[in-house]
C-alpha cells in the first residue's frame, strides 16, 4: 500500500525560498513518475513538475522553470521541489502523486490530475 507524505510547506516573502518534500512508503522496486501539482483556492490542480525516478529526468510547467527545481533521494524515497523567486501568485496548497510503475512522464500525461491515483495530503504554501 503506497503512501505519500508532504512536508516543508510555510509561509515567506516574496522573493525568498521554500524546498516541500514529499516521502513515499510501500514502493515496488520499480521507476514511476513522481509530480508536484498546486491547488490554488477552487482552482483544478495544475502540473507543477516531474521527475522520472529512473534515471532522473525533469519537466516543468513554464510558470516555474528556472525557478523550481525537482530532485530525488532514491534511498529515502524521497521527492524534493525546491522553490526560489518565490512570487505571491505561487501560493497554493502542494500536492505530490506518484504515477503507474514504469510508465514514464511523457507516456503519462504528466501534467494531467487524473493521470495519477496516488496523492499525499497536501502542504500549503504562502507568498506574501
Amino acid at each position: 500500500h503506497v503512501q505519500l507524505v508532504e512536508s516543508g510547506g510555510g509561509s515567506v516573502q516574496a522573493g525568498g525560498s521554500l524546498r516541500v518534500s514529499c516521502a513515499g512508503t510501500g514502493y515496488t522496486p520499480s521507476a514511476k513518475c513522481v509530480t508536484w501539482f498546486r491547488q490554488k483556492s477552487e482552482n483544478e490542480r495544475e502540473g507543477v513538475a516531474a521527475i522520472w525516478t529512473r534515471g532522473g529526468y525533469t519537466y516543468y510547467d513554464s510558470s516555474v522553470k528556472d525557478r523550481f527545481t525537482i530532485s530525488e533521494d532514491l534511498n529515502r524515497d524521497t521527492v524534493y521541489l525546491q522553490m526560489n523567486s518565490l512570487k505571491s501568485e505561487d501560493t497554493a496548497m502542494y500536492y505530490c502523486a506518484a504515477g503507474p510503475p514504469s510508465i514514464d512522464c511523457l507516456s503519462l500525461g504528466w501534467s494531467r490530475e487524473n493521470a495519477y491515483s496516488i496523492w499525499g495530503q497536501g502542504t500549503q504554501v504562502t507568498v506574501s
